[in-house]
């Protein structure tokens, strides 16, 4: 029996490292988005913050849209306000009086009925009395770049895109709890943005994307899964890719990464990953739910492994053997990634959270798929 267990284990261990060097091979083949010749501003943007109670951080993510090198009278901000019990709204009316492209939508005075989605009723809103073409989002605890328009403007001037992914890392507080979220985030990045440009499969962040507006309503915006509270950024990327094939786009530039907070304590972390992880099941690309299949089902035989090794004692070298191959192949993946995000300082941390990564892995996509989790004060199915 434990020949077939461990057969089973390295099977998955050989399909698992083959897929991330997979991901080496497309990030190092990624062409970094070079602007060339400086082009006059030409896309107007709405910029869609969805925001509950976060007083602390909406005047600083403001601020830094406000800052850009952009056209002033190019852009507008709408901040949509998510039934906040603090003071994120008169923030927000404070800011409008010093800038006049500022907007406040409360959702409290919208009538329509929200079930569960309310980020995405949020966006929805925001979409319905944006001025222009473009949209684009981002997170109410994000700081963005000063080129970060323009980027977006010449990339979309530069080719024919309806929707545009670009990268997304955490603020290194020198934390454990803060390191392991920066490592384990700009791998998902690098994955991101290795598959995006590869067309392998769709993935992408919400706190930094662009997308058109007549792409949203074409394929009837959130229609058929606004009743899955995540999966605003991916499954609305799926959906369009689908629509507009080849015309889904990879921001690659360290000059356009977004920067947004890591979470303060374990709980909110593991919430923040059930609710990740509880779209997986809806995703209609079958690539994207077999890479979810795999991934989950390696970890868990990691997992299972030393608990079954006093059974047969044999089985706890192997499984030695295993996580060392996943060690090697993930830290090359991670080694060109962290360059590009200026985060090799933190590599050497990165075998040594092997195992916590595995439990974390296991146990968020297992509540993702079958339990609940809280999310800004809410109970979430």
């Amino acid at each position: 029996m434990w020949q077939i267990l461990f057969g089973v284990a390295a099977l998955l261990t050989v399909a698992y490292c083959l897929l991330i060097l997979f991901y080496l091979k497309c990030f190092i083949q990624l062409n970094y988005f070079n602007p060339g010749k400086k082009l006059n501003p030409y896309n107007r943007f709405s910029i869609i913050i969805p925001a509950r109670d976060e007083e602390t951080n909406i005047e600083n993510c403001v601020r830094s849209i406000v800052q850009n090198d952009y056209p002033a009278d190019f852009f507008e901000i709408i901040v949509v306000d998510d039934f906040s019990t603090d003071n994120t709204p008169a923030i927000v009316e404070k800011l409008k009086q010093q800038f006049s492209n500022i907007r406040l939508i409360q959702l409290e005075n919208i009538s329509e009925v929200i079930v569960n989605a309310y980020k995405k009723k949020a966006i929805e809103t925001g979409i319905k009395q944006a001025l222009y073409e473009w949209i684009v989002t981002t997170d109410a605890d994000c700081l963005v770049p000063i080129k970060w328009l323009s980027l977006f403007d010449t990339y979309i001037q530069n080719g024919n895109p309806v929707f545009v992914a670009a990268p997304v890392k955490f603020v290194n507080k020198n934390s454990f709890i803060s390191v392991f979220q920066s490592l384990d985030f700009i791998s998902l990045q690098g994955i991101t943005a290795a598959s995006v440009s590869a067309g392998f499969h769709s993935m992408c962040n919400g706190a930094n994307l662009a997308y058109s507006k007549n792409a949203f309503y074409s394929v009837n915006g959130f229609k058929d899964i606004d009743n899955i509270a995540s999966g605003d950024d991916m499954l609305l990327m799926h959906k369009i890719n689908q629509q507009y094939p080849g015309q889904t786009g990879y921001l690659f530039s360290s000059e356009a990464i977004v920067e947004t907070l890591p979470m303060p304590n374990w709980k909110n972390f593991i919430n923040q990953r059930i609710r990740w992880a509880s779209k997986a099941n809806n995703y209609k690309d079958k690539r994207v739910f077999s890479v979810l299949l795999l991934v989950y089902l390696f970890n868990f035989c990691l997992l299972l492994l030393p608990f079954l090794s006093i059974f047969h004692a044999g089985l706890l070298i192997w499984w030695f053997y295993l996580l060392l191959a996943k060690t090697a192949c993930e830290m090359a993946f991670m080694y060109a990634v962290s360059k590009f995000f200026k985060e090799q300082k933190l590599l050497w941390w990165f075998p040594f959270m092997q195992p916590l990564h595995i439990i974390y892995t296991v146990v968020s996509g297992f509540l993702g798929s079958f339990g609940t989790y809280q999310w800004k004060g809410r109970i979430v199915k």
